[in-house]
């Protein structure tokens, strides 16, 4: 029997090897994993080991990676949301590229260089990269603060700009192209736009509807990526860049009730491909022209910094925004962007080059663009704090009066309580904590419970609860309590230890109808588990008040009243759940937690003194309940111990920052089988 081989396969183990190997050692020196598949690929790449050699392979990959990407961010954001920053698409981002281009041109044709060779760089200089800013907005969850929102904005207005770019680089090479033929192209555009908007509104969110009836993961996930690939395929029959089209095919779904779903599913293969591109971006370089000529690399990266940020900075200005808006997002989009590649690939073709420096011009800008995209995370991090400087000088009070376009968003969930399942017990629960005023969010697989949900304003979530990406839809990082309330026994395991890695200061209350599950659930990080139906209920009821610190005989009070009469009141209308509603409910209770201290985490065996929870995280030591006893107001030099439970006060966030301290070392993929 004859094997087969694929010539590619030992470049593909190379190329994820070194990747992991690499964005390890980057993630122990707290680097972000960008900066080690950047580097990756210049450790692998033709001019360093040559162990990768198909370059045609690695970059159809790339371009999947950036198609995954910008479509998950398209699904992050949604119609509404793209209108309100419709302003700063056009008029910043339009300001953006054409100050950029101007100034580039103007130094260069001062300094003896072709206008037509200046203007072609000023065009590579004005985009920045919308795989990189994207990327790390995602992870640092800044998409939606008023960086992210104007980083995006002129991102697009980037990726429309680059359709007339490429379409003038044959008339600046003097080798045809004409002003018709651009404008059809953006008519084609246009064209393209107004019918995303019409699938969004009336098809899209009809197909997914049905397919979610199905219950079938495997379809959904085989329709979103149909979705994605389709859009972006018609987005470049239309002349449109592929990067654009996965954006509008995320805004298309982002419409629908089952965009967490989506972008769960989709996350884990962005994840593959989009390692993929920046391994790619790094193989670019060369480092034998680095070496020989880094002055000049650096000279170019450093004029490439100031000339971004100043045209930037301004753009936003003119917006009306305040200096240290402004001035941090010009330092996040002071890069030089991957889209930059694919036009200088077509200027080169035509027999442009930049700075009209030939080969060495290329490779010039090659190594600057790869030197700003390892820079890059850099950037973001000081971004605020450049801003507040930049805000501290003449023109800091630049529009300081101006209200933030979009600051007055609801603010996202925190301190509540996240309901997975909306059956009998589910539904109870969630009228209760309406009476009560408790915050809270559900989860739910069943579609037509999710539309029943939204019709009556509930906050519901179509998806998966046992996708890490469903748990983060949640806010389950700054969530209190977590009740799982499903009948599926295989599913349940794998929701409580997914909520239990994200988060460590989680109370987690799970049911079951077997006792012989109990000891399971606990293992895989379930603090209650509740045996039998009715009971679940009540029980249920009792812990999630006593949380929110409601008075112990109130509760008991409540709960021999529903235990009565054979739970009759629990049998009858919804209605009576009002016979819930409890006094006591304060602030102080809102954001009170038993945090137990489980086997392995950095939080066991230490003192109070030595996790400093006071003063390196904001939170306050109340009581530690250790066997059975309440330790009160516990001294500094109090150890703490495996099993205890810390009741703490805080922030949901300082619970979210404190983390690491709680979180015992069990992999969150294990099988729960």
């Amino acid at each position: 029997m004859l094997a087969v081989t694929l010539p590619f396969l030992n470049e593909m183990v190379a190329l994820f090897v070194a990747a992991v190997a690499i964005a390890y050692v980057c993630y122990r020196l707290r680097l972000v994993p960008i900066a080690g598949f950047l580097i990756a690929g210049v450790v692998i790449g033709p001019s360093a080991l040559g162990l990768v050699q198909n370059q045609e392979l690695v970059d159809m990959l790339a371009e999947i990676g950036v198609i995954l990407l910008l479509f998950t961010i398209g699904l992050e954001f949604s119609l509404e949301k793209l209108s309100k920053i419709g302003r700063a698409i056009f008029v910043g981002g339009g300001l953006q590229v054409a100050l950029t281009v101007s100034i580039v041109t103007g130094v260069l044709v001062g300094l003896g260089v072709d206008v037509r060779a200046g203007i072609y760089t000023g065009c590579l200089i004005a985009l920045s990269s919308t795989a990189i800013v994207l990327g790390l907005l995602a992870e640092r969850d800044e998409t939606d603060t008023p960086v992210g929102r104007l980083s995006l904005a002129v991102l697009i207005f980037q990726d429309l700009a680059i359709i007339v770019m490429v379409l003038m680089v044959p008339i600046l090479a003097g080798s045809g192209g004409s002003t018709g033929e651009l404008l059809g192209v953006l008519a084609k555009a246009v064209a393209l736009i107004a019918g995303v908007l019409v699938l969004a509104r009336r098809v899209v969110p009809w197909i997914l509807e049905k397919v979610a009836h199905t219950r079938r993961q495997e379809l959904f996930l085989l329709t979103v990526v149909a979705i994605c690939f389709g859009t972006a395929a018609v987005s470049s029959l239309a002349g449109v860049s592929l990067a654009l089209g996965a954006f509008l095919a995320g805004l298309v779904v982002s419409e629908s009730h089952y965009s967490e779903q989506a972008l769960s599913e989709v996350l884990p293969l962005r994840t593959i491909f989009n390692a993929v591109f920046f391994v790619s971006v790094g193989m670019l370089l060369d480092l034998g022209f680095l070496v020989e000529r880094p002055l000049l690399v650096l000279a170019a990266a450093g004029i490439v910094i100031v000339v971004k940020i100043l045209t930037t900075t301004g753009s936003v200005l003119i917006l009306g925004y305040p200096m240290r808006i402004a001035a941090a997002t010009g330092l996040v989009l002071a890069q030089i962007g991957e889209f930059s590649f694919v036009l200088e690939r077509a200027g080169r073709l035509a027999g442009l080059s930049p700075g009209g420096l030939g080969e060495a011009g290329a490779q010039t800008f090659i190594a600057a663009t790869v030197l700003l995209m390892l820079l890059t995370p850099l950037q973001m991090a000081f971004a605020h704090r450049f801003g507040a400087f930049a805000a501290s000088g003449p023109l800091g009070r630049l529009g300081d009066d101006i209200e933030l376009e979009g600051d007055q968003e609801n603010v996202d969930l925190e301190d509540h309580v996240v309901v997975v399942g909306y059956g009998p017990a589910g539904q109870r629960l969630v009228h209760v904590m309406q009476d009560r005023g408790i915050p809270f969010v559900v989860i739910e697989m069943n579609p037509e419970a999710v539309n029943t949900m939204h019709e009556e304003g509930i906050h519901a979530i179509y998806g998966d609860a046992s996708r890490a990406g469903i748990l983060e839809a949640a806010h389950m990082s700054e969530a209190k309590l977590c009740v799982v309330v499903i009948n599926d026994s295989k599913i349940a395991p794998r929701i409580i230890q997914q909520a239990r890695f994200l988060n460590p200061t989680l109370q987690i209350i799970a049911r079951t109808r077997y006792l012989g599950d109990m000891e399971r659930l606990q293992k895989f990080g379930a603090d209650i588990i509740v045996p039998e139906e009715l009971e679940t209920t009540v029980r249920i009821f009792s812990h999630v008040l006593g949380a929110y610190l409601i008075p112990a005989e109130e509760i008991d009070r409540q709960v021999k009243m529903l235990r009565a009469h054979d739970y009759g009141v629990m049998r009858g209308s919804i209605q009576e759940a009002h016979l819930m509603v409890l006094q006591g409910l304060d602030e102080d209770g809102m954001h009170t937690r038993a945090v137990a201290v489980r086997a392995g985490s950095p939080a066991a065996e230490r003192t109070l003194a030595d996790l400093a929870l006071r003063r390196d995280h904001g939170l306050t030591v109340l009581a530690v309940r250790r066997e059975g006893r309440t330790i009160a107001s516990p001294a500094g030099d109090f150890l703490v111990h495996t099993g205890d439970r810390l009741v703490l006060v805080g922030t949901a966030q300082k619970f979210a920052e404190c983390a690491d301290l709680f979180r015992a070392p069990v992999s969150p993929l294990a099988n729960p089988e």
